[in-house]
């Protein structure tokens, strides 16, 4: 399995690849007519896992790998981000 960022239209996704053609986005930061957006995902309900006007793609990642989201849906892998 592998875990790493992947360009989008607006911004980028926080993916994990299982190796096996299927990709599962855990993450993700747009930048947005209002300012760049970031969200961690999760499985229930977090608002503090989004966030809403930061200054760059860069500040957007950061916020979303503080919360490893992926070792919320793959606790038992063990990822780590590789260079984009």
């Amino acid at each position: 399995m592998k875990l790493y960022w992947k360009n989008k239209k607006n911004g980028l996704d926080l993916i994990v690849d299982d190796g096996q053609g299927s990709l599962f986005s855990v993450g993700g930061v747009r930048e947005t007519k209002r300012g760049i957006e970031a969200l961690a995902k999760t499985n229930g309900y977090d608002p503090g896992r989004a966030i809403k006007g930061l200054n760059s793609i860069e500040e957007g990642k950061k916020f979303v790998e503080q919360f490893e989201p992926w070792k919320e849906f793959f606790p038992s892998e063990p990822l780590s981000l590789e260079d984009s």
